[in-house]
């Protein structure tokens, strides 16, 4: 079961997070989701365990848990969305050339 784990501290690093779940069962894999720029933590993560009834165990007793002084939020992740690709336009139109500021 994948679960999403959000509302992290920004200190928060794989292992922690992985910590966190192992007490529940086996984790298959724990990643901190990080900016591609900044590399600084987004602030939330997934995690993967194999035994469902250990996740959902994981889940209803971590959700609303305080962690390094953050309420984190755990829920079942849901399957990504496919985005639309972008057009490459501009998000503003300046196509009527009469208007007049």
């Amino acid at each position: 079961m994948n679960i999403y784990v959000s509302n992290l501290s920004f200190a928060v690093v794989d292992e922690d997070l992985k910590s966190y779940f192992a007490e529940y069962g086996e984790v298959s894999s724990a990643k901190v989701i990080m900016d591609k720029y900044t590399n600084r933590s987004k602030g939330f993560g997934f995690v993967e365990m194999s035994d469902d009834e250990a996740a959902n165990k994981a889940i209803a007793e971590l959700d609303g848990a305080t962690v390094d002084g953050r309420s984190i939020k755990v829920s079942v992740a849901k399957p990504r969305e496919e985005r639309t690709e972008r057009s490459g336009k501009p998000a503003y139109s300046n196509s009527n050339s009469n208007n007049r500021w």
